[in-house]
């Protein structure tokens, strides 16, 4: 975690990225040697340009470069999580306990067989598949499901510019109720407020 950006509160400053297809799917990439699912995701490097290290992680989690997307959008602001107890490594120096993310929202301009695994030393990721608007929300960890909640509001009038896609009704009553204060919260916040 040498190069890693934390800031003086803990926070580990990262980039999101929301890949929609022609058909406004979103892309998932499934993690290595488990279960989970998650949108392309890592840190930036001290002093690292968000949007450079977008692009840094776009190539190395899924073989895509700046000729194979159009970016549409990025959050205004930091999207904060904070990490269970559990997973900080607490003797770890900086500590980290969570992430703060700006979130990009790209469309694939080039072909879905163009996505690739196997460019970095580590892969992230060793498949993917493509899903309804809201879907990620399920299927990310338990921790992350807000900020990708406020991260799809914000950015998926990108993809759909006549109004977002209805949430699943089965989601349960809690999330919603909890989806709905941040989102009126970030809401609340001005544009000008926002800081890089």
């Amino acid at each position: 975690m040498s190069n890693d950006w934390i800031d003086a509160e803990g926070f580990r400053a990262n980039v999101g990225i929301i890949l929609a297809n022609a058909d406004n799917k979103l892309l998932l990439g499934g993690r290595v040697g488990a279960k989970g699912w998650q949108f392309p995701q890592g840190g930036m490097l001290e002093g690292e340009d968000p949007e450079d290290a977008m692009f840094r992680e776009l190539h190395e989690e899924v073989g895509l470069g700046p000729e194979d997307v159009d970016v549409l959008g990025v959050t205004r602001d930091w999207l904060r999580y904070r990490l269970p107890d559990k997973y900080v490594r607490k003797h770890s120096k900086p500590l980290c306990i969570g992430q703060k993310q700006r979130w990009f929202i790209l469309r694939l301009t080039s072909g879905e067989d163009r996505v690739r695994f196997d460019l970095a030393d580590k892969p992230e990721f060793d498949r993917a598949r493509w899903v309804p608007f809201w879907r990620p929300v399920n299927e990310v960890i338990y921790f992350k499901r807000r900020v990708y909640a406020r991260a799809l509001h914000e950015l998926g009038p990108h993809v759909h510019p006549d109004g977002l896609p209805r949430r699943p009704r089965w989601w349960p009553r809690r999330w919603r109720a909890v989806f709905d204060k941040d989102i009126a919260r970030a809401e609340k916040k001005a544009p000008e407020d926002a800081n890089p």
